[in-house]
């Protein structure tokens, strides 16, 4: 696999390099902690909230980060969780008046890690809430996790508590809008291929040409099954068998569609993909409120999508349709 990179362990901070000087003025890159934040963060009149994962699922975290989404972003080595003291340097540094807030997906060691920064923060001094993302309904436990994965969905409650938090609102508050904005989300992935992060230097896995992993976690995680690959309107049928039922939604029920690329897929069969699914809810009697197809949580250059559904009311409508501003539009 060829990729431009000079050292593999210099990829992400060259990375963000490259992300702060092409956006100069709304964010900044702190080396010391491989830190994205806002230029304008902390603002004592807000809630700070950070995220951070491992990287190599760009936009995810930190093409995330401005106003409206996230305040900052700390992430580690390709798919590593980011280190327990760049954790914590970076909560001293977007410390606020009103705490600060901590959207973590599920994986142990970003659970560990965010865990051991939130008591090294509290003996600071620094009210701080941890919100725990989960939406995968591929698997309940997994190489990386205990429980279900934090995956796609992950923007969704980044956007709505992102937005409220503009809007003044507290950590109780935050608490409350992310708990029930992930409460009602529900992605499931399927890969075509491997991906290869750059200090490995071959594929994360073996997958022939003509197999598909169904529910694919985001690190190379195997799903519920490899099985032969099928045709696009099968794959969507497959996902939606699985994500419909879980929640379970409804006829009836209004929501927003997600159609994410894990980062080697076309957008055309996004688009593919999200023409295919959304006939399909409407059959189901599920109308589409919001739509929303790109790249939002990837697993580097690997080929695949994931599809996401969220049950949407007024409130969280609301703060969706909230203005924002980040590296690239993704909302």
């Amino acid at each position: 696999m060829k990729k431009f990179v000079n050292d593999p362990k210099q990829f992400v901070p060259e990375m963000l390099h490259g992300l702060a000087r092409a956006n100069p003025g709304t964010i900044k890159y702190v080396p010391a902690y491989n830190l994205i934040m806002r230029t304008d963060a902390p603002n004592d009149a807000k809630v700070s909230i950070i995220q951070g994962s491992g990287s190599g699922h760009e936009p995810a975290h930190v093409m995330a980060v401005g106003r409206g989404m996230l305040d900052a972003a700390c992430p580690g080595d390709v798919f590593s969780a980011p280190p327990v003291d760049y954790i914590s340097e970076t909560t001293k540094l977007l410390r606020s008046a009103k705490g600060v807030l901590y959207l973590v997906n599920n994986y142990t060691g970003d659970r560990l890690a965010f865990e051991m920064a939130a008591e090294l923060s509290d003996a600071e001094g620094i009210k701080v809430e941890t919100l725990i993302i989960n939406d995968d309904v591929a698997v309940s436990d997994s190489t990386y996790t205990v429980g279900r994965r934090g995956v796609a969905g992950n923007f969704f409650v980044i956007k709505a508590v992102g937005a409220a938090s503009e809007k003044g609102a507290d950590l109780g508050q935050l608490m409350t809008i992310g708990k029930k904005v992930n409460g009602v989300t529900r992605s499931m992935g399927i890969a075509l291929s491997s991906c290869t992060p750059p200090a490995k230097g071959v594929p994360l896995f073996d997958i022939a040409a003509d197999e598909i992993e169904i529910g694919i976690g985001i690190h190379g995680e195997p799903g519920r099954r490899r099985a032969k690959i099928v045709s696009a309107t099968e794959i969507v049928t497959l996902l939606l068998d699985a994500i419909v039922p879980d929640l379970p939604y409804k006829a009836g029920d209004k929501v927003a569609l997600m159609a994410n690329g894990l980062g080697g897929t076309p957008i055309s069969e996004l688009y593919l993909l999200y023409g295919l699914a959304h006939d399909q809810l409407e059959k189901r009697g599920i109308k589409i409120g919001r739509s929303y197809v790109g790249e939002y949580c990837t697993s580097l250059e690997m080929a695949g999508a994931s599809l996401t559904l969220m049950r949407l009311d007024d409130e969280i409508e609301a703060l969706l349709a909230a203005d924002a501003e980040t590296p690239i539009r993704v909302f």
